[in-house]
């Protein structure tokens, strides 16, 4: 699909129910009270008194009407955004493990992944696909900003994606670069196998518009300057795609059969739990508000302000002047204080908040609703399983397509002559979310040692699960050798000397 034609809606009818539940998604992770107070207002801007729509049903609580004349006291719990964070953090805290199998490659990738921040990258891709419901991940070039690829992350609401087959073959990205009124200038960014197309449009909120120079905005002035004689195309060098798509989940069970993928918290039951939740929150405060003490005093203790003015009343006076009450009367000083429902909010608002990350595919344990106390870490990984099999599952989508991204990077990275290293598919492993606790990895070792049921390399493998075979043997060598467990091989004589006295080549003592 080229980019579009003038004049046609936007964003494309296909795909505009999906944008529009997306910005719902966007509304629970930006955590700003006006945005959902928009994508939840059903009749105007939702200002009024009333406590019904127009069809006799009860507002639910980011649809009732903001109270005209006064502050809204609603509160928001960030516990969306906490979602997005913790599915990011179990995904990428600990950078994956990217390996080729020749070093020049090696090192060169190394070299443009820390000096791009690609870990961050990928942190940041990780929190919004969790959010939205999928990212892009883009590879352009600026040679006069680096002399490497230049890597991306680009939100779901900004990618048209086309597949076939389930095969991605085209990507358009798009961006409002100005909105002034009704008059909105839209940058399209289409990339296809070998080449990335550009195009600048002005129109209108739901229409594409006409396309306009580049040159007709900043942002987009540059590009200009790199476009091939037909004004629209850049070729890139490489075979496939500089962009590609990762989904946070599937299927998308709202829009079945779409390949965007679907966010943590795109059922409605999981948005009416965080709904909830603020309303507990938001009647948490207002308990604690009515709860200030306060004074109801007779009329002989205020103060005339003058005319007009209304009364007053001075709660650091020492001497009050007589006042018309007999002795009995009970009239006097009182002072009026609410009790605060601390438990009952408490309660509510635990069981909500579990029942939100539960629904949402994780443990309760991972977000502090859990046992506090000190466990070990195999306790965790079974505490924390739903966590985990919910970070393998999103592992699957990403893996594959972060190789091919990778790959791409490297071969832009050769077309453009920044190095000459062999492009290849790297071999990709996402990073423990638990690690074992030194002391009880010990404790198992001294057990298994002490019942003869274990060697020792498959000590040094316990020690170490990351080694290669041959840092264990170097490492297994070096501990017999010390402890004196090296023994000599009956069939060496005369073995070489490597350099250690009184052994051999095979690693055994020299027999004498």
């Amino acid at each position: 699909m080229p980019l579009p034609e003038n004049n046609v809606p936007w964003p494309p009818p296909a795909i505009a129910p999906q944008l529009a539940d997306m910005a719902i998604d966007d509304a629970w992770y930006s955590g700003d009270k006006a945005r959902l107070r928009r994508v939840y207002a059903t009749e105007g801007l939702g200002y009024g008194t009333s406590e019904r729509d127009s069809a006799g049903r009860p507002w639910r609580f980011w649809e009732r009407p903001r109270p005209m004349g006064r502050r809204d006291n609603r509160l928001h719990v960030p516990l969306a955004a906490d979602i997005a964070a913790k599915s990011a953090a179990l995904l990428f805290a600990e950078p994956p493990t990217v390996s080729f199998e020749t070093t020049e490659t090696q090192d060169r990738w190394e070299e443009i992944s820390d000096a791009g921040g690609f870990d961050a990258t990928l942190r940041e891709g990780a929190e919004v696909a969790s959010a939205l419901g999928g990212t892009a991940l883009r590879v352009t070039w600026d040679i006069d900003l680096a002399q490497r690829p230049l890597m991306t992350a680009v939100h779901a609401d900004g990618v048209i994606p086309d597949w076939r087959y389930g095969v991605l073959t085209g990507i358009t990205l798009w961006r409002e670069v100005l909105r002034e009124g009704n008059r909105v200038l839209r940058h399209l960014e289409r990339h296809e196998p070998g080449k990335v197309l550009h195009a600048l449009f002005e129109g209108t909120a739901t229409n594409l518009g006409m396309r306009v120079p580049l040159t007709e905005h900043p942002d987009t002035e540059a590009i200009a300057a790199s476009l091939n004689a037909d004004g629209e195309t850049i070729t890139t060098g490489v075979k496939g795609l500089t962009c590609c798509y990762i989904p946070n989940m599937r299927p998308n069970r709202k829009y079945r059969g779409s390949m965007l993928g679907r966010s943590d918290w795109q059922d409605d039951g999981i948005r009416d739990l965080f709904m909830s939740l603020d309303e507990t929150y938001t009647s948490w405060m207002r308990d604690i508000r009515l709860a200030k003490a306060r004074l109801v005093v007779p009329a002989g203790y205020l103060n005339s302000e003058g005319l007009g003015k209304g009364v007053s009343f001075d709660d650091d006076k020492e001497v009050w002047s007589p006042i018309s009450a007999s002795p009995t009367s009970g009239e006097g000083l009182t002072m009026v204080q609410f009790a605060i429902r601390v438990t009952e909010h408490e309660q509510s608002w635990r069981a909500l908040s579990r029942k939100a990350v539960e629904s949402a595919g994780y443990s309760a344990q991972s977000f502090g609703l859990g046992d506090s106390t000190a466990i070990t870490a195999t306790e965790v990984v079974s505490q924390e399983r739903s966590s985990l099999l919910t970070k393998g599952q999103k592992g699957g989508y990403w893996i594959p397509e972060l190789a091919s991204f990778i790959e791409t990077v490297l071969q832009l990275d050769k077309a453009l002559g920044f190095s000459s290293v062999t492009p290849e598919r790297p071999h990709i492993e996402l990073a423990d979310s638990v690690s074992e606790d030194p002391k009880t990895v010990a404790e198992t070792i001294e057990l298994l040692a002490r019942g003869t049921a274990v060697s020792t390399e498959m000590k040094v493998r316990i020690r170490n699960p990351d080694w290669d075979d041959t840092a264990v043997k170097e490492e297994t060598d070096r501990i017999l050798k010390e402890t004196g467990a090296l023994v000599a091989d009956p069939t060496m004589t005369g073995a070489e000397d490597l350099g250690a006295p009184g052994f051999g080549a095979s690693g055994g003592e020299e027999a004498v």
